[in-house]
């Protein structure tokens, strides 16, 4: 989900936990340093996603049908809180995203945060299938990282495309801990899909859950899980940071509690 949300006037979510307040999307993250919490070895990172209450991440293989204007509006602050930006190539190729802060506001937002106006864009895609023509490979202002196993590069992209190339399969605890040492990423920001959520958590790689619970039942007309089906040695229990409440909608922060 990425479309636009500057356009529509702000709402007011209603804080239910740490205190009671009511707070714009933009006022709810000002807070938020992610920065300052990552490690010499990775960034800090942040995964942010939408379900409905009985737990689809899609319906009919899009988002769309389970955003709402209070969900838009946190996704994109949301955006304008992290260095970087990390999507698989799935949900790169139905979302069909493109530049990643399109908005000149929310840039200075960021200017004023100390971050990059554009954050970088890190697509993961194992096998490189992707299309020269999706926007975000075309856009000129984007700078963009793909985490692959493939050998060959994309033709005619009009971004700034660079590679962090694994042969023998992507190693996602290898590229975070690269993308700290070389690029000075201290914080990401993944959108999912469901499949690099899962492969992140069982790899212990996820340190915030920003989650959306859109109030409708999908059923069958839903798909996977936010997480997939992940094959974790034990679960992982969340630690509740935030609550919030727009017109039936929930919207949850937590903190994931890894063993170590």
């Amino acid at each position: 989900m990425s479309g636009p949300a500057r356009n529509e006037p702000p709402v007011a979510l209603r804080l239910l936990l740490p205190y009671a307040a009511e707070l714009t999307a933009d006022e709810l993250v000002a807070e938020l340093r992610p920065w300052d919490l990552a490690t010499a070895q990775r960034p800090h990172v942040a995964v942010n996603m939408v379900h409905t209450t009985d737990g689809r991440a899609s319906v009919d293989g899009r988002t769309a049908p389970i955003s709402s204007v209070a969900d838009r509006q946190l996704f994109h602050a949301l955006r304008t809180r992290v260095d970087a930006i990390m999507v698989g190539a799935g949900t790169l190729r139905v979302e069909r995203y493109g530049r990643m802060v399109r908005d000149a506001e929310r840039r200075e937002q960021r200017r004023l945060a100390g971050l990059q106006p554009d954050p970088l864009a890190i697509v993961v895609s194992g096998s490189l299938d992707l299309a020269a023509d999706l926007p975000l490979l075309q856009d000129p202002d984007s700078r963009v990282v793909i985490v692959t196993a493939a050998e060959h590069s994309i033709d005619g992209v009009g971004a700034d495309v660079q590679y962090l190339r694994f042969p023998r399969g992507v190693d996602l605890a290898a590229a975070l801990a690269q993308l700290r040492k070389e690029t000075r990423v201290r914080s990401i920001l993944c959108e999912g899909g469901p499949h690099l959520n899962a492969s992140l958590v069982a790899a212990g790689l996820i340190d915030e859950l920003f989650l959306t619970t859109f109030p409708q039942i999908a059923a069958g007309a839903g798909a996977l899980s936010i997480m997939d089906d992940a094959l974790l040695g034990a679960p992982v229990a969340l630690s509740l940071l935030s609550l919030c409440e727009y017109a039936g909608e929930l919207f949850a922060r937590y903190a994931l509690e890894h063993e170590g």
